[in-house]
């Protein structure tokens, strides 16, 4: 009898081209997307004279130097440059970009699932680390560099070393105001930003399996934060309601072929697991980070540590990061004021991020100036027909096109240095947002209430009236 497989088994098994002595296995690549960082990939292949060897496989998305304001007259040169060498390639290649003036352009991680270019079993890479959002399908999702950018594109094949497997297990009822966002930043917190290195992780539970695909794709894009090479949940009902009938998804007979291959990639129930870690929904609360780094997260309630009572190599860490972040050990993490916030970003762009971020402002002024910045140009137009766009700019905040924004820093959508942001992304580096900003991850509703508030709040005071 076959020893029983996970998720992970299943996938790599089915991609698996060959395993050279050392274990390290060439995999088939499904689905290459590139953007404007692909184009030292590209110049590698011209430089040997090589085609793209699978065009009809690889997406081109302008999302990272895309302008999320005036498109039609850019100011940098640089970014003109990015953006029109990314153009020249695909037309050279014959690949489908997602241009600026697609009314389907947007940030890559988002583009692919909502196109249906993301499907389960597939095998996805890109050039950015955060592909493993498309894991939230039951795809083997993750970033690759720029030589192995060019090798997929050359080949379309990847050389990858089979990680271990970790699965965390999510029970129970998420309380009101708690979110995907925070289920990522809680267990980053609990286990470290290298605590699933090596290793790939399955999501599972009821918890999990009670979440959006949006939720989904938030948590499995933050799978790399806790130093996971990829996230991935298991496609179900759930999975298949939201592909079914997207631009790129199968019809007719091969929609049902695709469907009985999905329901064979559930993990066995006897599957052995290298690490288990369980979580019970209760224990989780609306979470925010303080630091420089997304392990360095705390529920709302709690008060900032004192870095002389960890551990020797945390304790440097924390004393660094409590100094650049302006913030002191024992303060309450709710009431740190800020100057400004951020909704957007392929980990919190999607419309249900937009949706949980309006019913908080509703009715309400921001303190503070602040960004939404929509995943996509159709997110941007379905918010605009659900008036979600009216209530961001009749709370003071401005509302923009797509792109990965203040996420990266690009286009002057910035934090200015020793300013602190409140922000839905996924990475609170120093510098990320801006020389010396001072980012603090949370969900799109948390941004939202520190919008309102001026300050760090526990949004779940702000939704008490708002039956949700």
């Amino acid at each position: 009898m076959s020893e029983p497989k996970t998720l992970l088994d299943k996938l790599w098994a089915s991609h698996e081209v060959l395993r050279r002595e050392d274990g390290v296995s060439l995999l088939w690549v499904d689905r290459h997307l590139v953007h404007e960082g692909s184009h030292h990939a590209f110049a590698k292949i011209a430089a040997r004279g090589l085609p793209v060897a699978a065009p009809n496989n690889t997406v081109a998305v302008v999302d990272h130097y895309a302008p999320t304001r005036t498109r039609d007259k850019i100011a940098d040169p640089q970014v003109v440059r990015m953006i029109d060498t990314l153009r020249q390639n695909a037309k050279s290649h014959s690949l489908r970009i997602f241009d600026l003036d697609d009314p389907a352009q947007g940030i890559v991680h988002v583009v692919g699932p909502e196109q249906g270019l993301t499907l389960p079993g597939l095998l996805i890479n890109c050039g950015d680390s955060h592909t493993s959002t498309h894991g939230a399908f039951g795809a083997l999702a993750f970033g690759i560099g720029a030589t192995e950018v060019a090798h997929v594109l050359a080949t379309q094949t990847i050389w990858q070393k089979k990680p271990k497997a970790m699965r965390i297990t999510v029970d129970g009822v998420l309380g009101v105001g708690v979110t995907a966002k925070d289920i990522a930043l809680h267990w980053i917190a609990r286990l470290g930003t290298g605590g699933a290195q090596g290793h790939s992780i399955e999501y599972a539970g009821g918890t999990i399996r009670g979440l959006t695909m949006e939720g989904r794709m938030t948590l499995c894009n933050l799978s790399i934060e806790g130093g996971a090479r990829f996230g991935m949940i298991a496609p179900d009902e759930i999975t298949k309601d939201y592909i079914k009938g997207r631009s790129y998804t199968p019809r007719g007979d091969q929609w049902l072929a695709a469907e009985a291959a999905w329901d064979e990639l559930l993990t066995a129930d006897d599957a052995v697991f290298d690490t288990e870690i369980h979580i019970d929904a209760a224990d989780i609360e609306p979470t925010v980070t303080w630091g420089t780094s997304p392990e360095q997260a705390l529920p709302i309630s709690a008060k900032l540590p004192d870095p002389a009572k960890l551990d020797a190599q945390k304790s440097e860490l924390a004393f660094k990061a409590l100094e650049y972040m302006g913030l002191s050990k024992g303060q309450n993490l709710a009431g740190t004021p800020v100057d400004q916030v951020f909704i957007g970003s392929c980990t919190n762009g999607r419309i249900e991020d937009l949706r949980a971020a309006a019913a908080v402002l509703t009715g309400r002024r921001a303190k503070v100036p602040g960004l939404v910045s929509p995943g996509s140009q159709l997110i941007k137009a379905q918010a605009e027909q659900e008036g979600l766009d009216k209530v961001f700019t009749d709370a003071g905040l401005e509302w923009a096109a797509s792109g990965c924004s203040m996420c990266v820093g690009m286009n002057g959508d910035l934090v200015e240095i020793k300013k602190r942001c409140a922000s839905s992304t996924n990475r609170n580096f120093k510098g990320r947002q801006g020389r010396g900003a001072r980012t603090h991850l949370m969900s799109p509703s948390m941004v939202a209430a520190a919008a309102v508030t001026g300050e760090i709040t526990d949004v779940r005071t702000l939704l008490q009236d708002r039956n949700i």
